[in-house]
């Protein structure tokens, strides 16, 4: 009969077989959590932005509702809205059908501008594919000239505006201002 060695010498192979079932089952439970946690948080959040998008909606039909009959030209004379105005018709992200107003465009608010040309096809630099899109218009010499961000920039891009941010003004006084 063989002479066997003693169960000693093999006690570290079994005891990482133990750990190997125990980690296992701790990452196994660890992963349900996060999964558990993760999903609790995308539902709640969703919830919430359809809540909101609920809210919102309404708001933005009174509004699209007043600007689907604008039509404006090149070289028609606009009053971009207050403040107050265009945020009632922005969503959580700061946008009205996926256009943004940014905080640089504020100091325009209220004033009497020129359009300069309606926006119909552009480039979107972020993925260079040309883009249609409709309602939104450029200003005249109304102009990006940097962000709180990132700084000034001396490109001078032009700012989208949405025709909902507008109104079109027939005076013939203000015409002849810019």
């Amino acid at each position: 009969m063989p002479t066997r060695g003693c169960q000693i010498q093999c006690l570290p192979q079994m005891i990482q077989d133990l750990n190997a079932g125990k980690v296992c089952w701790q990452r196994r439970n660890r992963l349900k959590r996060f999964v558990k946690r993760r999903m609790r948080y995308l539902v709640n959040h969703f919830a919430n932005t359809a809540a909101t998008a609920c809210e919102n909606q309404k708001s933005l039909d009174s509004a699209a509702v007043a600007a689907d009959d604008l039509v404006l030209e090149n070289g028609d004379m606009v009053r971009v809205k207050s403040r107050e105005e265009i945020q009632a018709t922005l969503d959580n992200w700061n946008q009205l059908k996926r256009c943004s107003f940014m905080e640089e465009m504020d100091q325009y608010c209220g004033t009497y501008q020129r359009v300069f040309k309606r926006v119909e096809k552009f480039l979107d630099e972020r993925d260079y594919l040309t883009k249609k899109c409709n309602g939104i218009v450029i200003l005249d010499n109304v102009h990006c000239e940097g962000t709180v961000d990132f700084g000034g920039c001396d490109r001078s891009c032009y700012f989208f505006w949405r025709k909902e941010w507008l109104e079109k003004v027939d005076t013939p006084e203000l015409s002849t201002l810019n």
